[in-house]
């Protein structure tokens, strides 16, 4: 379709673009960005987006579409219909599937899938490890070339530290991001932050150690091999030090953290709230203030949501037996506009680009901008806008969120992908 955006705010931080804009869209491709664009004599939709910010399209690199295997939890088209309401274009998803994407022929079932029924982009990650079971490698070039865009045993660690560096080491020959799962399974044995609250609710504590230990190691190895290496779901303020003293010394790591990260603590569990079960855990405040610093300061490169689909019965259970993960893709960027923008610890500009075009530029996917002559991969945003989340109302197929009744700022009003709006006005189409 060919489309005239006018009188919008664009936030394009990929080409240093924060200005009021038209953007004009033709058939399907990015053909212009300037003032007063003037398309009149041309089939062209018309929208005023005055008051409104236009983004490039969210890119969420670390997610669960669950399928194939689980698709009672989420499948491709749900997911992904999730995915677009909440502003997102691009997805990554995880390799714990069943089976597992450790094979070319996984790899092109969710490609065509995605393709047949995908309401965005859909880029598989392949596992590290045959059947994530941390003992043998996966063909990583192989599912290179059959489109992976990253790997990662997401959900297990690598504890063989002779096996991690050899899958450093071997990816980095096929330019493949290794994305790193960093859990000491000995030390983290149990459900929820180890600490006060813990104590108290009577639950088995998970330590910080266990996450700080992992990340220790595979900075060593990505500095020993001169390799890079990123962490995924980083959840303490040891963690986001080690990562920090890192950078400094010119080790080739990046990071991501998840929104539940920087807006909740450990207190969302009491009650035994098993929405607000997650691995890692939620941390203290001492931990949140430190991931919010480490946003700022650019320690974090990326936000990612970890979204993480359960069927009500495999939350609605005791705590310690109901399994850890939240939805994500509705709730990213209003969290991150609620808890980072409206405080004043990132600009909107910041936000966007650690939703956009970093976590694309961690991946190699090229996308998370507004370039000329790119696919129109993008979202009209209402940053003030004031909403109540309503779990009822995503378009997940699972409903386990933590935040349903939460009162949060910006709502995604359109988002078109590869030229066409999947949403309108805030409506799926």
């Amino acid at each position: 379709m060919n489309a005239l955006i006018k009188n919008g705010r664009i936030i394009d931080p990929k080409n240093n673009i924060n200005d009021t804009l038209d953007i004009y869209i033709y058939e399907g491709i990015i053909e212009d960005i300037g003032k007063n664009l003037d398309y009149s004599g041309v089939d062209v939709e018309e929208i005023d987006a005055k008051g409104k910010i236009i983004a490039p399209g969210l890119v969420d690199m670390h997610c669960h579409l669950r399928e194939p295997g689980f698709e009672y939890k989420e499948d491709i088209e749900s997911g992904t219909k999730s995915a677009a309401k909440g502003g997102f274009t691009s997805v990554a998803c995880m390799p714990n599937t069943n089976p597992v994407v450790d094979n070319v022929s996984v790899v092109e079932y969710i490609k065509k899938r995605a393709e047949s029924v995908g309401y965005v982009n859909v880029f598989p990650i392949g596992a590290i490890t045959k059947g994530l079971m941390g003992e043998e490698l996966a063909e990583i070039g192989t599912l290179k070339f059959a489109g992976v865009v990253a790997v990662s045993d997401d959900g297990n660690p690598v504890s063989n530290t002779a096996l991690m560096r050899h899958a450093l080491e071997y990816a980095q020959t096929f330019d493949t991001p290794v994305i790193s799962h960093c859990e000491v399974k000995e030390i983290a044995d149990g459900s929820m932050n180890e600490g006060y609250v813990s104590t108290m609710l009577g639950l088995r504590g998970i330590s910080r150690a266990a996450e700080e230990i992992n990340i220790a190691r595979d900075i060593i190895l990505a500095k020993t091999t001169n390799t890079s290496v990123h962490i995924a779901h980083v959840s303490t303020k040891g963690a986001v030090e080690l990562i920090r003293q890192a950078k400094a010394e010119g080790v080739k790591v990046t990071c991501e953290t998840c929104p539940h990260y920087f807006s909740l603590t450990e207190e969302a569990v009491i009650g035994y709230n098993t929405n607000a079960k997650m691995n890692p855990p939620l941390r203290t405040q001492s931990d949140v203030e430190a991931i919010i610093q480490g946003l700022a300061d650019g320690t974090i490169d990326a936000i990612a949501t970890d979204h993480a689909p359960h069927h009500i019965d495999e939350k609605n259970c005791e705590f310690e037996l109901a399994l850890n993960g939240i939805v994500g893709f509705e709730t990213a960027l209003s969290l991150g506009i609620t808890y980072l923008v409206k405080q004043n610890h990132l600009t909107l500009e910041k936000l966007i680009a650690k939703m956009t075009c970093v976590p694309s530029d961690i991946l190699g996917i090229n996308k998370g901008t507004l370039s000329i002559g790119k696919p129109a991969d993008l979202i009209i945003i209402d940053e003030d806008k004031e909403y109540t989340v309503d779990v009822n109302k995503f378009y997940s197929k699972s409903k386990n969120s933590p935040f349903d009744g939460y009162k949060l700022f910006g709502t995604v009003e359109y988002t078109m992908v590869g030229g066409r709006f999947v949403v309108r006005e805030g409506i799926l189409i």
